[in-house]
């Protein structure tokens, strides 16, 4: 597969240079094991300033454990969590969060964009309060989500009132969190405790990792007992500082930021480029670092057909995603690509 036609994933993208390079600094000499080694320490404390927090910091191997994992450090059994009907752990986490919980069901709401808002999470919480119904305990929202939107300040706070009004907690799972941060040009505090939240699970594999999310609980109550929790699950890492070093190496000078506001330009590239087609218009605002696009199916197999690599998503859309390794070429190069298809007859 060439790396001029991958825009299925920033999973997909390598392991970017300056985590490459701390990885390798860690590899230089023997360190305690189980995050008990100094380069877990120092990515720990240098999330802890990046968030201006005194947080409870803990490292997995991948994204579905840290969302399984934080959810069900929240909830009781018989609780219930509140999604959006697009979220991740509602469609591909092949029931994670409820495995994780011993059965915290999750309660599927709607709204416009992939995201929950206010009325929808209260309908949600009102519809039930009888001891036959699993209690709703914790709202969870995507930062940027599913369809590549992102909450503002304003609706994040709007939602912390909500769950303070009926006692709930508030988890976010940041997937595409540094894409969030750099399109809004906030601080990573604003858009998470700041504005109410308690447990934010931060991506790094989609930031230029190879491997590890880290769970930054805010709300360090809820952090009780969760490293037996993460050792139970198979998410203790021996050798931990495989997993932290890189992190350090993203969090220094800022390069979680710069990768991050680099996937977004190229996205924004790639938008502009597709909306000046003429009969093709995208799907969802184009507002972090993926862009979903409405193309027929034949368009979609002709695309597949000349080696493009992308995922049919949301309502049968062509979803697009940018990452830290993308060019500038390799977009103008897929625009090119699309202008092709649509004018064959």
């Amino acid at each position: 597969m060439s790396d001029t036609e991958q825009f299925a994933s920033d999973n997909y993208s390598g392991i970017c240079p300056e985590a490459w390079a701390y990885m390798a600094r860690a590899n230089e000499q023997d360190a305690s094991a189980y995050g008990e080694d100094a380069w877990t320490q120092q990515a720990a404390d240098r999330l802890r300033e990046t968030f201006e927090s005194d947080c409870d910091v803990f490292f997995v191997f991948n994204g579905t454990a840290a969302n399984s994992l934080s959810l069900a450090a929240m909830c009781q059994s018989f609780h219930s969590v509140i999604c959006h009907e697009l979220a991740h752990v509602e469609t591909d986490e092949c029931g994670g969060p409820e495995y994780a919980s011993n059965g915290s069901k999750l309660l599927v709401g709607s709204g416009a964009n992939g995201k929950l808002t206010p009325a929808s999470i209260e309908q949600l919480v009102t519809r039930r309060s009888d001891i036959h119904y699993p209690k709703p305990r914790v709202i969870t929202l995507t930062q940027a989500t599913e369809v590549g939107t992102l909450y503002s300040i304003d609706e994040l706070k709007a939602i912390r009132a909500v769950a303070d009004r009926y006692k709930l907690h508030i988890h976010m799972d940041g997937a595409r969190f540094a894409n969030a941060v750099a399109a809004m040009g906030c601080t990573p505090a604003d858009i998470t405790w700041k504005a109410g939240v308690d447990v934010l699970c931060f991506s790094g594999t989609k930031n230029g990792l190879a491997v590890g999310e880290a769970i930054l609980f805010f709300n360090r109550a809820l952090a009780e007992d969760f490293e037996w929790r993460c050792k139970q699950a198979g998410q203790l890492a021996s050798k931990m500082r495989f997993i932290s070093a890189p992190w350090c190496g993203l969090l220094e000078n800022d390069t979680w930021l710069a990768n991050a506001a680099h996937a977004n330009a190229c996205a924004a590239r790639l938008a502009a480029g597709i909306e000046s087609l003429e009969g093709v218009s995208l799907s969802f605002p184009r507002q972090a670092n993926a862009v979903f696009v409405d193309l027929s199916e034949a368009l979609q197999k002709n695309l597949r057909a000349r080696g493009w690599h992308f995922y049919t998503f949301i309502g049968g859309a062509a979803r697009f995603v940018c990452s830290w390794s993308s060019t500038a070429a390799q977009v103008d190069a897929l625009i090119a690509a699309i202008a092709r298809a649509v004018a064959e007859p």
